[in-house]
């Protein structure tokens, strides 16, 4: 079974996300930030990111354009401006992208990477991880001290 982990970079110093990634066997890193800058956390703005990722040997991936929680298209909101995450998952661009990172995920070890440290309050459990699921994919969550928890069942059989 293709697994895929998450991670949230929450307020984690570089060297300590990296130790993370290390810890897990990272290959390639997905960036889903619709935004992918920090005001609180600017060592996770995107260029110096993509830049120590990449010094360590792992692949860095943006796809926060397809995959991101809070798409610029205002098709994809509701009508008090919040994403539509039905809508989102049904776009040709978020199920193209999702296809992709499975496929590398079939060959390499991949975590998805988003800012919320908590997995349950942010959209790559939300919608991603739902969707992956729902393909067969098992996910996987990084959780804040390096631990891996797989999500809670969110409803009944």
């Amino acid at each position: 079974m293709t697994e895929i982990l998450t991670i949230g970079h929450s307020n984690h110093d570089m060297s300590e996300f990296m130790a993370i990634l290390a810890k897990h066997g990272v290959r390639v890193l997905v960036d889903i930030r619709s935004d992918p800058y920090s005001r609180y956390a600017a060592q996770f703005n995107k260029a110096e990111l993509q830049h120590a990722v990449t010094t360590a040997g792992i692949e860095y991936r943006y796809s926060g354009t397809q995959l991101g929680g809070k798409p610029k298209d205002v098709s994809l909101q509701t009508a008090s401006g919040k994403t539509d995450y039905d809508k989102l998952a049904s776009t040709d661009e978020f199920t193209n992208e999702l296809h992709q990172v499975v496929e590398m995920a079939e060959a390499r070890r991949v975590v998805i990477m988003c800012s919320e440290a908590d997995p349950m309050s942010c959209h790559r459990e939300r919608i991603i991880a739902q969707v992956l699921r729902g393909w067969g994919v098992e996910v996987r969550h990084i959780m804040p001290d390096g631990g891996i928890e797989n999500a809670p069942q969110l409803g009944l059989f």
